[in-house]
């Protein structure tokens, strides 16, 4: 029984050999961390208040710091550059350009197209009445009543038309006929519009009544070519100060700076606001219209803002 209980005998310790180079064994982890967490004996007049300890070692404030990465780098080979998507302003000022190279282009369509189409008008209108009243005065007998019916229908003709345009533009074109005008009142694009159809459809009667007086000789036909002149020289005039002065289509030169002139591009100007309930539908009686309805004092606001901005416009040009 003591054989089984007996203990085996012990193995002696490897000894190590004086002058053999073998690594310091580490320390034990917790005298590390008791040597790391003991704090130094510091003797009584070199330590500090914990309040100051805060104050001097207080965290700065948090920042927050944005890097911006552009989507798409690519490398200039001739200078070695980065370059990256266009910026904002570069984009804008470009589209700004196209957009003044459009409407400038535009305005140089328009203005061909009306540059060409007065000096036709007022070259066949000169014409005929050149040509009229040197028929009439063959016989020798110079038909005075017939000549001075001529020129009162004509400027009959011509102011009549503004009402008559102010009846037709109240009762037709903003009503039975606003898909056509609607284009007028929104931003156009290109150098036309289909609002322009009412200007060949205004010299339809106009040239029908030039013919008649031209081709016939008595008191009728001569009313009749005066009717047809007055309209003609209200179309005329219609288109410089409304298509030209108010709506930019085309320069028009001194006409901007006549102050009447300025009344009446303002006076459209508010009808496009509408403000007044569309009013005024006419155009050179316009300002009388406006002021009948109490908008004398929002004209002379519109004056300045027109005369401002031009001026502006001048200045950058």
């Amino acid at each position: 029984m003591a054989d089984r209980f007996t203990r085996p005998a012990l193995r002696p310790a490897p000894t190590t050999k004086p002058n053999q180079n073998r690594p310091s064994p580490r320390p034990a982890p917790m005298a590390v961390a008791r040597l790391v967490a003991a704090p130094s004996p510091l003797p009584a007049a070199a330590r500090r208040s914990p309040s100051a300890l805060r104050l001097a070692f207080a965290p700065l404030p948090a920042r927050w710091v944005t890097w911006v990465v552009p989507s798409r780098v690519a490398s200039d080979d001739r200078a070695g550059a980065v370059v990256g998507e266009p910026e904002p302003d570069e984009a804008a000022r470009r589209a700004v350009a196209e957009r003044a190279a459009r409407k400038q282009s535009e305005r140089r369509t328009y203005l061909v197209a009306a540059v060409m189409s007065s000096l036709g008008i007022t070259s066949m209108a000169a014409a005929a009445v050149y040509y009229r009243f040197a028929w009439q005065m063959e016989g020798g007998e110079i038909p005075v009543t017939e000549m001075f019916g001529t020129f009162a229908l004509s400027v009959g003709a011509a102011v009549g038309m503004e009402f008559w345009a102010r009846w037709a533009h109240r009762a037709l074109w903003h009503a039975s006929l606003w898909h056509m005008h609607e284009s007028h009142h929104r931003p156009r694009d290109g150098p036309f519009e289909l609002n322009d159809v009412f200007a060949i459809i205004n010299a339809v009667p106009a040239m029908s009544l030039l013919a008649c007086g031209f081709f016939n000789r008595g008191i009728v036909p001569g009313l009749c070519f005066g009717a047809g002149l007055g309209i003609t020289l209200f179309g005329m005039a219609y288109m410089f100060v409304h298509d030209g002065l108010v709506h930019r289509r085309f320069p028009v030169g001194p006409i901007a700076n006549v102050p009447y002139f300025r009344r009446v591009a303002a006076a459209h100007q508010i009808h496009h606001m509408d403000k007044f309930e569309g009013v005024p539908y006419g155009l050179f009686l316009g300002p009388k219209e406006l002021e009948e309805v109490g908008g004398s004092e929002e004209l002379e606001k519109e004056i300045k803002r027109r005369i401002k901005r031009k001026e502006t416009l001048d200045a950058v040009q």
